[in-house]
């Protein structure tokens, strides 16, 4: 076989195993973007205001590990095919599946709120009504999923994951010196006033908008609803790393910008930022704005269906994107009950939205860990998991992460608690 023959079937392999990908690909992807949802946006904002880049290192640190914790989800998806919430109800029984249905419920329903918030507070910035955008958003959601396609609400969900990278040329617009960048990107630190309250109230902010418990629902779901195998978890695997990537640049993106354009001003909201901002830049403004408003929406759609696709395993209603309305009424029922109402909180005047916006990040983050030792627990059941059970570093590392997260969250009530203790 001469060169130029191996080269051909060198480039064939290639192109198949790209192909394939791109089939596979999606749920990680929309998933972990997804992440950086109005309440993530507001959290980074508010962090790089307040520290401005000394914090970057954490924020890498949380890449992998949020990737360690969602490539679960596509293993236990494609060997089971199962949704997390059907999984527990069934490996642990009907009490653990009703605590981590309600624990799902209360974080989502919470950070639904905080999707509203952040649209509704980024469309404000060019004089958009509150109502209107509500009802806006509400008929595009409508829109996406009664195609009875889960391929074209993926693709839609793509979409607006693109859009969420709008954000990246601002980084390249306030021209970040380098060498600050890659040291405070790996050189672990504490900003100027150590260790405080205000400090850990961030920390803990940042850990619950990069890893929350929806995450773990929808991408589960998500695998199964599109149909992935054993085959396909290679692929799946790929694709969430992808996208944590794509979580830990934006992130790194708005610390950098508001941390260069806003260090030391007191910023607790993104759209607050964003209009600090437009004096210097209106269009690094009008980015973080508009990014503001993506974030939400595709938080929005994300979270809402991993509620109602957990409660239509739970019941045994059909809850497949592949169904139209009139074959899963439950399941659609749910989803627009769940959207209805966030949206209307937003609404009540003089509701704390801002605070409601920064606590859900912690709530989620204090809530995480009882989800987390279910998922553990699943992927180390060898009858059910085959060879796809987790390894021994796999162990090694997820448990470290809720050993992790289970102290800063012990440390955070205790900081409640004693306000005075880490000053």
């Amino acid at each position: 076989m001469n060169i130029f023959t191996r080269t051909y079937y060198i480039y064939r392999r290639w192109l198949k195993a790209v192909r394939l990908f791109l089939l596979a690909a999606g749920p990680g992807i929309i998933v972990m973007v997804a992440d950086n949802d109005a309440g993530g946006i507001t959290t980074y904002t508010a962090t790089g205001a307040k520290y401005g880049l000394h914090l970057l290192w954490f924020l890498v640190l949380l890449g992998p590990v949020a990737y360690y914790v969602q490539e679960m989800t596509v293993r236990l998806g494609a060997v089971t095919k199962r949704g997390h919430a059907e999984a527990i109800f069934s490996a642990f029984g009907r009490f653990w599946g009703w605590f981590s249905l309600l624990d799902l419920v209360l974080t989502d329903w919470l950070t639904m709120i905080t999707e509203f918030i952040g649209m509704t507070a980024a469309m404000s910035i060019f004089h958009v009504p509150r109502l209107l955008t509500i009802a806006v958003v509400w008929l595009v959601m409508g829109a996406m999923i009664f195609s009875g396609r889960y391929w074209t609400w993926e693709k839609i969900a793509l979409l607006f994951v693109g859009i969420n990278l709008i954000y990246i040329p601002a980084a390249f617009m306030v021209h970040p010196a380098v060498k600050d960048i890659l040291y405070n990107s790996v050189v672990p630190h504490f900003p100027p006033g150590g260790f405080t309250n205000d400090l850990f109230f961030l920390l803990m902010a940042n850990i619950g908008t990069t890893i929350a418990p929806w995450m773990l629902f929808f991408q589960q779901s998500s695998v199964v609803d599109k149909g992935l195998h054993e085959k396909d978890i290679a692929f799946g695997k790929i694709d969430t790393a992808i996208g944590s990537v794509f979580t830990v640049v934006v992130a790194m993106v708005l610390i950098i910008v508001t941390g260069k354009l806003l260090y030391g001003q007191p910023v607790n909201d993104a759209a607050v930022a964003a209009t600090s901002i437009m004096p210097t830049s209106r269009v690094i403004g009008t980015l973080i704005a508009i990014g503001l408003f993506d974030a939400g929406l595709l938080g929005a759609i994300c979270i809402s269906l991993a509620s109602s696709w957990a409660f239509g395993e739970i019941f045994g209603w059909a809850h497949s994107l592949n169904n139209k309305v009139k074959e899963a009424p439950w399941f659609y029922a749910y989803y627009f009950f769940d959207l209805m109402l966030a949206g209307t909180v937003v609404l009540i005047p003089r509701a704390p939205l801002v605070l409601i916006t920064l606590f859900v990040q912690v709530i989620a983050t204090t809530l995480l860990p009882a989800a987390l030792v279910f998922l553990i627990l699943l992927l180390n059941d060898k009858k059910t998991m085959g060879e796809s059970v987790n390894t021994r570093w796999q162990n090694i590392v997820n448990i470290g992460i809720v050993a992790v997260i289970i102290l800063l969250s012990t440390m955070y009530g205790i900081s409640t608690l004693f306000p005075n203790m880490f000053k």
